[in-house]
């Protein structure tokens, strides 16, 4: 269920949500084997207040996604209430792009796409244009606005879809796992740039991540989310080792490294954590190999 408003200060409000899929097996028929309903996400309690910065995270299959998506509109309630602010304006950025890379477009152009109407492509207006040059260059794009886009990196692509988002003027922007694919000083500076348009603009921002250092470096508040909302909070508080294990279903360390908490996987190292200490560059960049991310 779908409500139009929900309390003052708040531009989303999940409250007791759940939503199940339909699933059946590869040779079932409608007719003749009913499917069964699984479930994604299961009371769900959750407010985006206006400005908020948050990071959500858990493990794959856990159900972020869905979140996300039931907090843009997209996706509706199957039990529970979602209420949104009236005329909120929502941006949203997937986790993969679906793009003819051959068609002959530029960074700009691809940014303005936020803004134009589909009855005034391709014109745009003055405004429009410096309104999409001071977003890229708060993205640090400056100098490949006139770029085809399938020259850039990975990183530097998907910094251009949120220039796009940005360009609608929304009030709330949803990324989903924007910092996967990339190297870790990628990532690091895409979850600061998201932060400091989160304080300059005021727009507020929801992100999903498997990046839990770069997470605790960057972002105020962390949803944990394994079905349902494990926990919720400031990093300090949530990302520890009782609240880790019931997330991930895995014993984890948790370090301190310049008052920060450092997630370290006991048991398997290579496991797809990010074990990066911010402000050591120890750790090999694989810039070069960005692009292969799509």
């Amino acid at each position: 269920m779908t409500e139009a408003s929900g309390p003052a200060g708040d531009l989303v409000t999940l409250s007791g949500v759940s939503v199940a899929y339909q699933a059946r097996t590869r040779w079932s028929l409608p007719s003749r084997h009913p499917r069964s309903n699984t479930l994604a996400i299961e009371a769900v309690n959750l407010g985006v207040a206006d400005g908020a910065l948050i990071g959500v995270v858990g493990p794959s299959g856990s159900g972020k996604t869905t979140v996300l998506r039931v907090l843009t509109g997209a996706l509706r309630p199957t039990a529970g209430v979602a209420r949104r602010r009236p005329d909120l304006r929502v941006g949203y950025v997937p986790q993969m792009e679906v793009v003819d890379w051959n068609f002959p477009v530029s960074v700009t152009d691809v940014a303005l796409m936020g803004r134009r109407p589909a009855h005034r492509w391709p014109w745009t207006t003055g405004a429009e244009r410096e309104a999409a040059a001071d977003v890229l260059d708060q993205l640090g794009l400056t100098g490949l606005e006139d770029r085809h886009i399938s020259d850039l990196s990975g990183g530097q692509q998907q910094r251009v879809f949120v220039a796009r988002a940005l360009l609608q003027d929304v009030d709330l922007l949803v990324l989903d796992e924007p910092t996967a694919g990339v190297d870790v000083r990628t990532r690091h500076d895409l979850l600061h740039r998201l932060a400091d348009l989160n304080r300059t603009r005021g727009v507020a921002i929801v992100l999903s991540t498997h990046d839990l250092n770069g997470m605790a470096a960057h972002l105020p508040h962390v949803v944990c989310v394994n079905r349902t909302i494990v926990a919720e909070g400031p990093p300090d508080t949530v990302l520890v080792p009782d609240v880790l294990e019931q997330t991930f279903g895995a014993p984890m360390d948790v370090l301190r490294h310049s008052g920060l908490p450092v997630v370290v996987d006991r048991h398997r190292p290579g496991s797809g954590l990010d074990h990066h200490v911010p402000g050591h560059h120890h750790d090999r960049n694989h810039t070069a190999g960005e692009r292969n991310q799509r």
